[in-house]
């Protein structure tokens, strides 16, 4: 069963097409890229994707239910989103708002119990936030911030985690990290992911699908394997993209351009 669907979903923006008729099917176990140019609409199509914003036509499903008629923190229980920009502007520790992500868990007025501590806390070492438990979210940098919004998503345990742009702000060691983590909580069988990603190495290396938004409403969707090609990111990107082999897969790189 696939854990969220796409039938037949235009999505626009201010009278932009930025995919028509978008049939799609993020089954477990399956870690989805998104990538298209800046400005194409990739966050757009993932805030429709997480019930923030309707599509101009068409349904999203839930497993089998209509996204739209279902209340807010029953999404909450299934389904996560990383925003592109974190930014703290009120004080807490950063132990709280790793906290925020056990909120759709608990009853109304119910308190975070030792469990929700725990998740807490374990979240945080996995990101190397762990020293960080007590201190103010308002002075961490930008990679902080962005590792602590990740690790909020890690203790919200939704079935689909929807990322965009999730190794924003981060160094190479924290991207490696992230992805693999992410990858690894995919493979397990029963989650899956959808990330809107600018680097399409680390789509070659991680995700087991692609999504591609060209403009003008037009998509395709697939395979990794069979969808990055030098041909279908050339078109991408309106750029030149040449194919290197390395020992864990295909590597895209900008071509040379000729004269």
């Amino acid at each position: 069963m696939s854990l969220l669907s796409c039938r037949n979903v235009d999505v626009r923006i201010a009278g932009i097409r930025i995919v028509d008729q978008l049939n799609l099917d993020i089954k477990p176990g399956q870690f989805w890229g998104l990538l298209g140019p800046n400005g194409i609409g990739k966050t757009t199509l993932l805030k429709c994707l997480a019930g923030l914003d309707e599509p101009a036509a068409g349904q999203i499903l839930l497993e089998s239910r209509v996204l739209s008629e279902l209340p807010r923190k029953l999404l909450a229980l299934h389904i996560g989103m990383l925003q592109q920009h974190t930014v703290y502007v009120f004080d807490s520790s950063v132990l709280q708002t790793a906290l925020t992500g056990r909120h759709p868990h608990l009853a109304y007025w119910e308190r975070e119990g030792p469990m929700d501590f725990e998740k807490a806390r374990n979240a945080l070492a996995s990101v190397g936030l762990e020293a960080f438990a007590e201190r103010s979210v308002t002075g961490l940098s930008g990679g902080e911030a962005r590792r602590l919004a990740f690790a909020a998503l890690l203790v919200q345990e939704p079935e689909v985690m929807l990322l965009d742009e999730p190794t924003n702000h981060l160094d190479l060691k924290h991207q490696v990290e992230i992805m693999h983590m992410i990858s690894a909580r995919v493979t397990s069988g029963t989650h899956s992911a959808f990330a809107a990603l600018h680097d399409i190495n680390l789509a070659a290396r991680y995700c087991s699908h692609v999504v591609m938004l060209f403009g003008d409403g037009e998509w395709c969707a697939g395979p990794s394997t069979e969808m990055l090609n030098e041909d279908s990111l050339a078109r991408l990107y309106h750029c030149p993209v040449e194919r290197l082999e390395s020992t864990s897969g295909p590597r895209f790189h900008p071509a040379p351009r000729q004269g």
